[in-house]
């Protein structure tokens, strides 16, 4: 067992060396050699303890994502080597499954509606068609969403905290570069930069598919249970699919699996009584969405109304409130959290346009009758409707 463990470690340091010299300004060549003589094979999950300890020396996400296409390709043949296509991914329905079908997808989009158009650029005909193709590539957002609002989460709560971090990132890349070429194609399509960014957004995507199935599946395969796994189908559905007609894989699911204890009239509470269902109905039936963070930093409660503003779901709960939110954003949260905490702030308030709404974002400092922090509310609100009243409407009217 101490063999097993001190190779174990070896290899960790092995992996953490050979992405300290990349940082350091050493050859992807250079760097083959030491991997080839270190080891012969790594796993999905050493990667990650190895971008760990580096985030854990105090490199930055941001250094990481750098080095996220390089050490890719460094490890891509140790890798496919050792993780042959799960079994799980064969399960239709199965989000191992789905993963994979709707990387097919955008594999298919990019070779075949994308990237024969880039040479003929700027061509009337072709113009037209890659507006209509890069459309159809942004419900990639859709396939980002459900890895960072599902998967990321549970791999977190294994411990499993770096790759996460730096595969949200660079899905923010690509989703900016993409949002930035549909505005590009539309305003000067002759413009001589959009060959290169589509080839730039074509070959990050495409490193993508191949973290996703070669990096995370792997680890996702290795940690979590069946009972996630369901949880993970389940809400899938509520975020949506990139692709059509997705079978349900073991849909059972009921409302009422919420944790709360109840007395022998229901849930007492000061000014009244409610029971179970009353109560939960009662707070989804609320006309904003609320999540509680507890004193912790942790997601303990959010709402569930029908129209959600942005995506949560059951598996952010004992999430990191940090972990929650893009890496390039996730200081300014705990910067936020940490002011009401120590008492600068008591509530703290933004406000974006998304869509055609427009949406108020509060967050609250929650203490109880002895001022002892408890924990942060966030209230959002699409308040457009709000902003359009005029005059009156009485009861009486």
């Amino acid at each position: 067992m101490s063999e097993q463990i001190n190779n174990r470690e070896y290899r960790k340091e092995a992996i953490t060396k050979i992405l300290t010299e990349l940082h350091d300004g050493k050859s992807v060549e250079e760097v083959k050699k030491i991997f080839a003589t270190a080891f012969q094979g790594v796993s999905a999950m050493e990667i990650s303890e190895a971008e760990g300890a580096l985030i854990a020396e105090g490199l930055p996400v941001e250094e990481v994502q750098k080095l996220c296409d390089v050490h890719a390709a460094v490890f891509k043949g140790s890798i496919e080597e050792i993780h042959q296509p799960a079994e799980l991914s064969e399960i239709p329905g199965h989000p191992a499954n789905v993963l994979k079908l709707e990387n097919l997808f955008i594999k298919d989009l990019l070779d075949t509606k994308v990237k024969p158009y880039i040479s003929a650029l700027p061509e009337a005909k072709v113009v037209e068609a890659l507006k209509e193709s890069l459309s159809d590539l942004a419900t990639i957002d859709l396939h980002y969403l459900r890895k960072e609002n599902l998967f990321f989460p549970y791999l977190e709560k294994y411990g499993i905290t770096a790759p996460p971090k730096v595969m949200w990132g660079v899905d923010d890349e690509i989703r900016q570069e993409l949002k930035e070429i549909r505005g590009l194609i539309l305003a000067d399509p002759s413009a001589s930069k959009l060959k290169d960014s589509l080839n730039s957004l074509v070959a990050k995507i495409t490193e993508m598919i191949y973290k996703e199935e070669n990096i995370l599946l792997p680890m996702l395969v290795e940690s979590l249970s069946e009972d996630e796994w369901k949880q993970v189908a389940l809400e899938s559905r509520e975020l949506g699919f990139m692709i059509d007609k997705v079978p349900m894989w073991n849909p059972v699911y009921s409302l009422t699996d919420a944790n709360i204890e109840e007395g022998a009239g229901g849930i007492s509470l000061p000014s009244g009584m409610l029971d179970k269902e009353e109560l939960i109905s009662l707070l989804n039936t609320l006309p904003f969405d609320i999540t509680f963070v507890d004193k912790n930093d942790e997601v303990k409660y959010f709402s569930e109304g029908p129209e959600r503003i942005f995506p949560r779901t059951r598996a952010i709960i004992g999430r990191k409130v940090s972990n929650c939110h893009p890496p390039a954003s996730a200081s300014l949260v705990e910067k936020i959290v940490q002011d009401l905490k120590d008492g600068k702030k008591d509530h703290e308030d933004f406000w974006i346009n998304k869509g055609s709404s427009f949406i108020l974002i509060r967050y609250y400092a929650i203490r109880n009758e002895s001022g002892e922090y408890l924990g942060v509310l966030e209230v959002t609100q699409d308040i457009k409707p709000l902003k359009e009243l005029s005059g009156e409407k009485r009861l009486m009217s």
